[in-house]
């Protein structure tokens, strides 16, 4: 069906004389607010409505401090939650599921995917992400869970910020549209690490504390509904953001002249997912380099990445600009070629996606522009032509942001 989604679930209502209608919340404003009129108005007609939690370990008002507010810093927040909350089992799945005969009526109006016109055809951009993505449904992310639990948990804690290695769940999207519930998550990851030993209880650890900050994010947004379209630090309201469509289109496409940084936009684009750390270099280069709002960021980030998440979405992007809840310090601005060489260090990760650098050694790779003219030479790159020379100057562009973030108004 194609539609309003509140008044085409009224008229199924009505066409099906349904008595009850059952839904998993929704945590954003809009949907809250959505989800509020369409429950009164079908109480209204007399049809029963209940809402659970089907994507959340807790609810956002279970969580609290002890004067009844929201968390606003992480570690406060996890530990807790750690040690009030229990998660609770997973429900099995059941036995057998009973399908009443769906009218004629709605038949009728049923369309066919393709009568939706949602599939890209001209051009067909989607291909990267069909080929990352095989099985984007229940058996697509259990199979994921299973590979990560069986292949990388006991690396995660000391390989999860290299891009360059397997090391992380992928689980994301799958997290992102109910495919899998974190609770199943919870037990299965505890599970594995009871069973594999101390490097996989410390990955466990580690990964479920990347839950926790998937939890403490929908807190976040659901007692600060303006998280993705306002500062949650007010001074920051004052930061000189420049207007760049430029510089802004270039960081889009992967065009900045940081290969770690063009190497994560390019695989965004490709496959619809970015490296955890990729991301937070990407980001910074955009908000700290560029002087470019980090919404501009948030923004194509909800467009192109296939876990992109109301509430992740934009806690991340506030918390590295600085403007957000238990953000990073404002002076904290990524180098992307020490990260580059720290957490690529043999450049595997940017000859995957910047394959005009894939002659360059590790040494170089990073940062061409540091090679000679015969390395240059030999590797086939001219800088400027083949790829681009960087948009900006890293010590000049930190120094100028810190002098930005400086001026802002004292947080009161």
């Amino acid at each position: 069906m194609r539609g309003d989604a509140p008044r085409e679930i009224e008229r199924v209502v009505h066409d099906t004389g349904a008595q009850a209608v059952y839904w998993n919340r929704r945590y954003a404003q809009p949907q809250r607010d959505a989800d509020a009129a369409l429950k009164a108005s079908l109480k209204a007609r007399g049809v029963t409505v209940e809402s659970s939690n089907g994507s959340l370990l807790n609810e956002p008002w279970e969580v609290l401090t002890g004067s009844g507010g929201p968390y606003q810093v992480f570690t406060a927040y996890w530990r807790a939650a750690r040690r009030d909350r229990a998660v609770a089992a997973p429900l099995p799945e059941p036995e057998r599921i009973g399908f009443h005969r769906w009218p004629k009526a709605l038949s009728d109006r049923a369309l066919a995917l393709d009568a939706l016109t949602l599939r890209p055809s001209a051009p067909d951009w989607a291909g990267g992400l069909r080929d990352a993505w095989p099985a984007p449904d229940e058996g697509g992310a259990h199979a994921q869970l299973d590979a990560f639990l069986t292949t990388s948990l006991a690396d995660y804690a000391d390989a999860r910020d290299r891009p360059d290695r397997p090391a992380t769940s992928r689980l994301s999207p799958f997290l992102r549209f109910g495919n899998v519930s974190p609770r199943q998550v919870w037990h299965a990851v505890q599970g594995a690490a009871q069973a594999g030993g101390a490097a996989c209880a410390a990955g466990a650890d580690k990964f479920l504390s990347e839950l926790g900050w998937r939890e403490f994010s929908y807190t976040l947004l659901y007692h600060f509904p303006a998280l993705a379209t306002d500062n949650f630090r007010a001074q920051f309201d004052a930061m000189p953001w420049r207007d760049d469509p430029a510089a802004l289109r270039a960081w889009q496409r992967g065009l900045t002249g940081y290969p770690l940084v063009d190497a994560g936009l390019r695989e965004l684009w490709t496959t619809g997912w970015m490296h955890n750390r990729v991301r937070m270099v990407v980001a910074s280069f955009l908000i700290k380099h560029l002087l470019i709002d980090w919404r501009a960021g948030e923004a194509w980030f909800w467009d192109t990445l296939v876990d992109a998440d109301p509430a992740n979405n934009a806690a991340s992007w506030q918390w590295v600009a600085g403007c957000g809840a238990d953000a990073a310090p404002y002076f904290r601005i990524f180098n992307p070629v020490a990260q580059g060489r720290k957490f690529d260090p043999d450049g595997a990760y940017v000859r995957r996606w910047v394959p005009e650098l894939t002659g360059l050694d590790a040494a170089s790779i990073h940062a061409p522009w540091e090679a000679s003219p015969l390395e240059l030479e030999a590797a086939g790159v001219r800088l400027g032509v083949d790829y681009p020379e960087p948009l900006v100057e890293h010590a000049a562009a930190r120094a100028r942001a810190l002098d930005a973030l400086a001026a802002l108004p004292k947080r009161r």
